[in-house]
């Protein structure tokens, strides 16, 4: 019970509901909706309103002896004015609010709004919990709600009252005992009030309730795809207040994945941005959606800032469940009819029917097509066999026949892995291993950009092309903005597929790479050291290492400026590790001035193997001095590091965009700055229906 009440956020926390002295809300439509205040020493001011997530804002609902949380805002004013900062650990840990605040300026405040008369408790969800009403405002105690009293249309009224979706359950003891006086009357509502106290009443003919029979209810999450060809593709809105747009700007396909599944879709397949002239609206922190929280609850205020919109598409009839990634989990297929998902059987589904299937995912390849892959649940079982034959777009585009089983033995639904698909590539330049950086999603190329982007992630696109160390990543930039994708660093390094980690965007940013050819140091402690791998130029080339007695200080000398490295330091035979590699055929007999292994002369080699212990490996001194100073250690001018990466225009563009940022938070542009752009951790909902947008389909 404590996890439950805990998850509420602070309408579970307590069950008194007497107002507290030092709270109020002010120019609002009722004693329950305004402008929220805190008296702190004696004084009354605004509290700060950037960020505060419903789940967070409800907290004053409680010290207000109000209902549930419906909506939560901030207004913008042209001054600065003092404020209270409160701390939001502090205050979800019902402290008494004044000791969680401190004093600063803002031209924010928070406005909240909150039922009056009725409030779920102890749920899941701000939208689900035992029922409580309270009707003489004068009166500060709730009533729970005898089950026989309250009917359907009852409870449509109410989850409209406190701005979710329908109800999709009413039951007593859903959620515990009465804990709390009896309400004295029976409800008859229409269905059409816009609260439980406008319905008609009359005396109830119970003078008890059995403590397991006072009502639970269960309101659908007001979460919603709009505009799109089925339930699954759209405008992605959720209501707090209005309807409202969320703006994806920092969602990748990986945040896209969430909502695919709190829709109940099928896998994540494409987002896009459009931008929106509107400013006022929503945000939905992300962070507190991952840790199960809905999106309502983790709705933030976004009254004053331009957003891009979002447009998701998810799958609405295949879907991988419980995988590593986006492509790969247990098959599941749903139903067009009642929009259930159901497994299939391992024997009604071949391998021609899963290249449909990763194809319809946007992945690569089927590698792993087996039974009891992956972690399996209560699922009914798909009732027909496919029998693709591969070219179709859609699985469910496939003939199909009924099946011969009524069930499916344990073990046998089944799992899928689809490779990685080849997405990514360089363009433009003297090789398939330098040039402009672009990625492949859905069968369309697009630059790619990877903002505050180093070798490390260069690294790890190198290695995915087949090439060698990663050398340079400079930053470029068109003529004209267009279309192309975004990188998530953090996301990316983190080992999540590429495909998961774009963001769309509009942009004339670029990436320029290089990574080296034919020479490469792996399992070294940095880019410029390691066991010195080399491939030859031959058809279906392999990475062959060196043994040490084909290799001297000269060639050291050549493939450590290859790299973009400094002078060969040491240069040793087993000094990272041994592997199961071929052993490169010839002799080098490099002069030192070459500017690539390959271009050395070379002879073959006596050797017909290498000992162990004796692959040669390579320590390069890291590309970095002092200039200018009365020593190597000193420099009256300036720290020069010449390593050949980002230029200087991206380091004064990331202190730019540092400074923007800074000053945004604080409200500091005025409401005609058109960034559109918010922490990376947010998402960013729109206003309603009826905006001029300007579309910038990505």
């Amino acid at each position: 019970m404590d996890s439950l009440l805990f998850s509420t956020g602070v309408q579970s926390i307590g069950t008194h509901s007497s107002a507290d002295p030092d709270v109020r809300v002010v120019g609002g439509a009722s004693r329950c909706a305004g402008t929220v205040e805190v008296k702190n020493m004696g004084e009354w001011r605004a509290v700060h309103g950037i960020d505060w997530t419903l789940r967070q804002a409800a907290v004053f609902c409680k010290h207000l002896g109000c209902g549930s949380a419906i909506s939560v805002g901030n207004s913008w004013v042209s001054e600065r004015t003092p404020v209270w900062e409160l701390i939001r650990d502090c205050v979800q840990s019902a402290f008494a609010l004044r000791e969680c605040a401190t004093s600063s300026s803002s031209v924010d405040t928070l406005d909240l709004t909150c039922s009056e008369s009725v409030r779920l408790m102890n749920g899941t969800s701000l939208c689900s919990g035992r029922l409580e009403v309270k009707s003489d405002q004068s009166n500060q105690s709730w009533s729970s709600v005898c089950e026989a009293d309250f009917d359907q249309q009852d409870a449509e009224v109410v989850c409209r009252e406190l701005g979710c979706g329908p109800p999709s359950v009413v039951q007593g003891g859903l959620y515990g005992e009465m804990g709390s006086p009896l309400w004295s009357k029976e409800f008859h509502c229409g269905g059409h009030e816009s609260a439980l106290m406008e319905c008609k009443k009359s005396g109830s003919v119970k003078s008890s309730c059995s403590r397991n029979k006072v009502v639970g209810l269960i309101c659908s999450e007001p979460v919603k795809m709009e505009g799109g060809p089925n339930r699954c593709a759209g405008n992605l809105k959720v209501k707090q207040g209005d309807w409202k747009k969320v703006d994806g700007f920092f969602f990748t396909l990986k945040e896209a994945a969430i909502v695919c599944q709190y829709l109940d879709c099928g896998s994540a397949l494409n987002i896009d941005i459009t931008r929106s002239s509107d400013s006022s609206g929503c945000s939905i922190d992300f962070d507190c959606v991952k840790s199960g929280f809905s999106l309502k609850e983790c709705a933030v205020s976004l009254e004053s800032d331009p957003y891009f919109s979002l447009k998701l598409t998810c799958s609405d009839s295949v879907r991988l469940q419980n995988g590593a990634n986006l492509c790969s989990g247990r098959l599941e297929v749903n139903n067009q009819f009642n929009q259930s998902w159901s497994s299939v059987c391992e024997a009604d589904f071949d391998q021609l029917d899963a290249e449909v299937v990763c194809r319809e995912l946007g992945c690569g390849s089927p590698s792993v097509l087996q039974g009891r892959g992956y972690v399996e649940e209560e699922t009914t079982v798909w009732s027909k066999e496919f029998k693709c034959g591969g070219h179709e777009p859609a699985l469910l585009d496939c003939r199909s026949t009924e099946s011969a089983r009524t069930n499916c033995s344990s073990g046998k639904v089944v799992g899928l892995t689809c490779s990685d698909p080849d997405d990514v590539r360089l363009v433009d330049g003297a090789s398939h291993c330098t040039g402009k950086l672009e990625v492949n999603h859905l069968g369309e190329w697009k630059p790619m950009y990877g903002s505050s982007w180093t070798l490390k992630e260069t690294a790890v696109i190198c290695d995915r092309l087949g090439c060698g160390s990663a050398v340079s990543a400079i930053e470029g930039m068109e003529n004209f903005p267009r279309s192309w994708w975004e990188i998530d660093s953090e996301c990316f390094m983190s080992g999540s597929a590429l495909r998961e980690c774009l963001k769309p965007r509009y942009n004339a940013y670029l990436m320029y790479l290089t990574c080296s050819d034919s020479v490469r140091l792996m399992n070294g402690t940095s880019l410029c050291s390691g066991r010195l791998e080399v491939k030859s130029d031959q058809p279906n080339p392999s990475w062959s290492s060196v043994c040490e007695a084909d290799f001297d200080l000269q060639a050291a000398e050549v493939v450590c400026r290859e790299l973009g490295c400094g002078s060969p330091s040491v240069v040793q035979g087993g000094l990272y590790g041994e592997e199961e590699t071929p052993v490169w055929s010839k002799e080098f007999q490099c002069e030192g001035h070459e500017s690539a292994l390959l271009d050395c002369r070379s002879s073959d080699s006596t050797r017909s193997s290498c000992s162990p212990g004796k692959a040669v490996g390579l320590t390069c001194s890291e590309p970095v001095r002092m200039v200018g100073g009365a020593s190597r250690c000193a420099d009256e001018t300036a720290l020069s590091i010449r390593v050949v990466v980002l230029p200087l225009i991206l380091l004064l563009e990331n202190i730019v965009l540092y400074f923007y940022w800074k000053a945004r938070r604080g409200r500091m542009l005025s409401r005609q700055e058109t960034s559109g752009q918010i922490d990376s951790d947010l998402i960013v909902c729109a206003s309603p229906e009826g905006q001029n947008e300007t579309s910038t389909s990505v």
